[in-house]
C-alpha cells in the first residue's frame, strides 16, 4: 500500500433526497441503522487508506457528531480530518461544482490521494486497485447500459482521450464512475478551468486538461458501484448490504 491519502467531497445536502436530506446531509442517512457515510469508511479502512479528509458543508456539526462515534471495522490508525468548504470558498450561490472539494484542499496535500464521493460506494477490491504508486493520474470506468444519463470516457488503450458529458448520441457505453486516483499535479490545473454552461467549476475539466498531457489512464470498474442518489435508493442499498459480501450489512 502506498497510497494513504482519501478525499471525500461530502459538503452538499442531496436536494434529490427530498424530505430524507431535511435535516441531514444525505451522506448521513441511514441505511441498515447505520449512516450512509459509515459504509464507504468501512470500504475504505479495508483497503488499507488511512487518512481520510472529508470537504464538509451542509450541517457540519452534524458531521462531528458522526466521525466521533465512527468505529472502524478494524484496529488501525485511522486519522478524519475536516474542512469546510463554505468557510473556505464561500456559500454555493457564489462558487459551486464538482472541483470544489479540490480548491479546498489543494494547500494541504503534496502526494497522491484518491477523490470520491461520499455518496458513492465501491468495493474494496476496486479501491484497492486504485492505490497505483506511479505518475499519472486515474479515473474508474464501468460499462452502463444508459451512458447518455453519465460522463462518457473516450480513450486511446488506456489513455484518457476527454470525457463527453451526457452525450446525446452514442459514443461509448464506458461511464465515468467518479472515482479518481490523483497526483498533486491535479491542482496545477485548477486555475486554467472555467464555469461550465450550468455555472459550475467541474472536476471533469480539470481531468480533460490532464488528458490532454496524456497524464491520465482509465482503470475499469471489476465489482460495482452504487450511488447514493434517490430515495428509492435506501432501500437498494439496504438490500445489497444484506449480502454475505457485505458482513457489516
Amino acid at each position: 500500500m502506498s497510497i494513504k491519502k482519501v478525499v471525500i467531497a461530502a459538503a452538499g445536502q442531496g436536494t434529490r433526497m427530498l424530505h430524507l436530506s431535511k435535516d441531514k446531509p444525505k451522506h448521513l442517512i441511514e441505511v441498515n441503522g447505520r449512516p450512509f457515510l459509515a459504509y464507504v469508511l468501512d470500504s475504505l479502512v479495508l483497503s488499507g487508506y488511512t487518512d481520510v479528509t472529508l470537504v464538509v458543508g451542509y450541517k457540519k456539526e452534524l458531521m462531528e457528531d458522526f466521525k466521533n462515534n465512527y468505529i472502524p471495522p478494524k484496529k488501525i490508525d485511522f486519522k478524519i480530518n475536516f474542512i469546510n468548504q463554505i468557510e473556505v470558498l464561500g456559500p454555493k450561490e457564489k462558487i459551486y461544482g464538482t472541483a470544489c472539494p479540490l480548491m479546498c484542499v489543494k494547500d494541504d496535500i503534496k502526494e497522491q490521494f484518491l477523490f470520491i464521493c461520499g455518496d458513492n460506494l465501491f468495493s474494496v477490491n476496486d479501491l484497492t486497485a486504485m492505490d497505483i504508486d506511479d505518475d499519472f493520474n486515474y479515473v474508474a470506468g464501468l460499462i452502463n447500459e444508459h451512458p447518455e444519463n453519465y460522463g462518457v470516457l473516450l480513450g486511446e488503450g488506456e489513455y484518457l482521450d476527454r470525457i463527453v458529458e451526457k452525450p446525446k448520441e452514442f459514443v461509448g457505453n464506458l461511464i465515468n464512475a467518479g472515482l479518481y486516483k490523483f497526483t498533486p499535479e491535479v491542482f496545477d490545473k485548477l486555475p486554467l478551468i472555467e464555469k461550465s454552461l450550468r455555472g459550475e467549476y467541474e472536476i471533469t475539466d480539470v481531468i480533460s486538461l490532464l488528458a490532454k498531457d496524456k497524464k491520465v489512464k482509465i482503470r475499469r470498474i471489476q465489482d460495482y458501484w452504487k450511488d447514493f442518489g434517490k430515495p428509492e435508493d435506501v432501500e437498494m442499498l439496504s438490500k445489497f448490504l444484506k449480502n454475505e459480501d457485505n458482513p457489516r450489512g
